[in-house]
């Protein structure tokens, strides 16, 4: 049997369903998701392990007009997915049915590369039969090596896609061993869930201001349990009244959902503090930002 090995890059405009696509395919969740434009803001590795083939996935921060985002932080995020594009064996565009101004500038960008590419129609549950056969006609315009339709959410024509994509890498031996998913320290998946409970309970433009800093993680194993202590840093003192909330209470109910599912993930008992702290336009600070790895 061949044995098939590469990278490839997940692209597409922001909250498209990249993220819900690769812990789709990987069976967990190593990437968070929400209905809030954005919320990727790093590069994340995922390792699809086949029988046949080893596929190393790059789900990068959506692209978008950065004329209209103009902070330092979302030109980075842009930034990262343009060079993720660059270093792959394959690309896959994710776009909707619903067409926006930003699928536009990633044809024109993907336009000038010569990596193969396959566009990914998302969220086909959302459209009847006759609209979405109707617009893969219109997208056959587009230089595209394949276009397939998927339902990420539901796993809907996801295995297939995954074979188109094993068929289009190189022959050639694994990348990681078999019992790794992603190459991203424990530190910041944890990072990324308090990340995410901080978006899913709060609203508005708070969520693009909280960046989420692991001060401490320490394993005890005489108390068999791990202290994580956490800084979440906003731009404003009145961002920082809402993160906390009344009594405490909005910080404690992030708290704890976050604790539960860092328990699941590590599969062991945590003690995570969070605390908040006002660092004025962060978002447009660049040592800050190196410091994050942002």
């Amino acid at each position: 049997m061949t044995y098939r090995s590469g990278f490839v890059a997940i692209v597409g405009r922001p909250n498209v369903g990249k993220s819900t696509f690769l812990n789709q395919v990987l069976g967990q969740k190593i990437s968070i998701v929400s209905d809030k434009p954005q919320t990727t803001r790093n590069k994340i590795l995922g390792v699809k392990h086949l029988p046949e083939g080893q596929i190393i996935f790059f789900d990068t921060p959506g692209v978008h007009h950065t004329e209209r985002e103009k902070s330092r932080l979302n030109q980075r995020m842009v930034q990262t997915a343009r060079s993720a594009v660059r270093e792959v064996n394959l690309i896959l565009l994710f776009v909707e049915p619903a067409q926006e101004s930003e699928d536009q500038l990633l044809f024109d960008i993907l336009k000038k590369i010569e990596t193969p590419k396959i566009l990914v129609v998302n969220k086909i549950d959302l459209v009847g039969k006759s609209r979405l056969i109707a617009m893969l006609d219109a997208l056959h315009t587009h230089d595209f090596a394949e276009i397939i339709p998927i339902c990420a959410k539901t796993g809907e024509n996801t295995e297939r896609l995954i074979d188109l994509v094993l068929s289009y890498l190189p022959e050639g031996e694994p990348y990681f061993p078999e019992d790794q998913v992603t190459d991203q320290p424990v530190r910041f998946l944890a990072s990324e869930i308090i990340r995410e409970k901080v978006i899913e309970k709060t609203h508005d433009e708070l969520p693009y201001v909280v960046s989420v800093q692991i001060e401490k993680f320490k394993e005890d194993d005489v108390k068999g349990l791990i202290h994580i202590e956490v800084t979440l840093y906003v731009e404003k003192d009145s961002q920082k009244g809402i993160l906390i909330g009344q009594k405490g209470g909005m910080l404690k109910e992030i708290g704890t959902s976050a604790r539960l599912e860092i328990e699941s993930l590590l599969d062991a008992k945590v003690f995570l503090q969070l605390w908040v702290k006002v660092k004025k336009e962060w978002r447009e600070n660049d040592l800050f930002l190196n410091e994050m790895g942002l």
